[in-house]
């Protein structure tokens, strides 16, 4: 079963890239490739019990569950050890990945308090898309009560588009709110 998002892709968003940058064939339209969600922990090293957490919340976001990342190198400033538990991240592909961005997008990004719209100059030049979130609690399936701490999460939009410009197209016809 398709998700609202994949139909609106479909029906919508690749005449329109196809009009608007002259594509010759279907396949140079740019997709989406994946999604990658990261929460980085810093009080890891004294409470275990923040990670647990984290990783409990980042699965209710996403539906599925995170792998938890270890630091490569030793920093003593940061007291952190090669090996410790440093974070979680999640990576989404096919359906996850198209209800995920419908559910950021019309659900989740609404609800961040003071919204007036996401960054424009947020692409790294190669099409994909980083935003960071200050807060779990604009996500509907997290609940006010039963958090311990406000954490923050990177999300990360991988699209095969070559340029920005394409990028931004792209998500602007999925429904991406930008700043005016």
């Amino acid at each position: 079963m398709t998700s609202r998002l994949q139909e609106k892709y479909k029906n919508e968003v690749v005449p329109a890239l196809m009009e608007k940058f002259k594509y010759k064939n279907i396949m140079e339209v740019p997709k989406l490739e994946k999604i990658n969600l990261n929460m980085g922990i810093g009080e890891a090293r004294e409470n275990p019990k923040s990670l647990e957490a984290a990783v409990q919340e980042l699965a209710l976001i996403t539906g599925q569950k995170p792998v938890v990342t270890k630091a490569k190198k030793s920093v003593s400033n940061f007291k952190v050890r090669e090996g410790m538990s440093v974070g979680c991240k999640v990576t989404l592909r096919g359906q996850n990945m198209y209800n995920f961005l419908d559910k950021l997008v019309n659900v989740a990004i609404p609800r961040i308090r003071d919204f007036r719209g996401v960054s424009t100059k947020s692409f790294d030049g190669r099409g994909n898309y980083a935003l960071g979130v200050k807060e779990q609690l604009i996500f509907p399936e997290i609940e006010y009560d039963k958090i311990d701490k406000i954490r923050g999460l990177d999300i990360v939009i991988v699209t095969t588009a070559k340029t920005d410009e394409e990028a931004k197209e792209f998500l602007a016809l999925m429904g991406m709110p930008y700043k005016k």
